[in-house]
């Protein structure tokens, strides 16, 4: 092959590599390759011969991949960072603000730091405003709470 068909041969790679990476999110499994990609468009570029693209590609794959592995184990293990989602404030403690009634039609509501939230109890109870509440879990757009005392 012509050594200017592979520069484009690279650069169409490095580029579905890449976009791939991006359909898969969190994976982190097609960037690597990309990068290595990007690194053989470069050297393509330069008008070196396609041994040393090759090479470039596999060198510098092989680098990015070692490099990413460690990040995306560490957030595959550890699953959502503290602090994101709702599911943060299951074991919050907050204070109803708007009764809470058994009446599944009129849902209260409870202070949960400096957030409100719709709030319910787990066997659908009352609490009356005041009252200080932990967080049991979260259905959506409501908060499950029980009573503190």
């Amino acid at each position: 092959m012509e050594p200017e068909v592979w520069r484009w041969i690279w650069l169409a790679t490095a580029a579905t590599f890449i976009v791939g990476e991006i359909a898969m999110t969190g994976a982190f499994f097609l960037l690597p390759f990309g990068v290595g990609a990007a690194a053989a468009t470069g050297v393509a570029f330069t008008g070196a011969n396609a041994t040393w693209q090759w090479l470039a590609f596999v060198l510098v794959s092989v680098a990015a991949f070692a490099a990413v592995r460690p990040m995306a184990r560490r957030m595959k293990r550890g699953g959502n960072p503290v602090g994101v989602g709702a599911d943060r404030l299951v074991g919050e403690t907050g204070i109803v603000v708007t009764d809470l009634s058994p009446d599944p039609e009129r849902l209260g509501t409870v202070r949960i730091g400096r957030e409100e939230w719709h709030a319910e109890t787990p066997d659908r109870g009352h609490l009356s405003a005041g009252t200080p509440v932990e967080v049991v879990r979260i259905e959506g757009t409501r908060a499950v709470v029980r009573s503190t005392y």
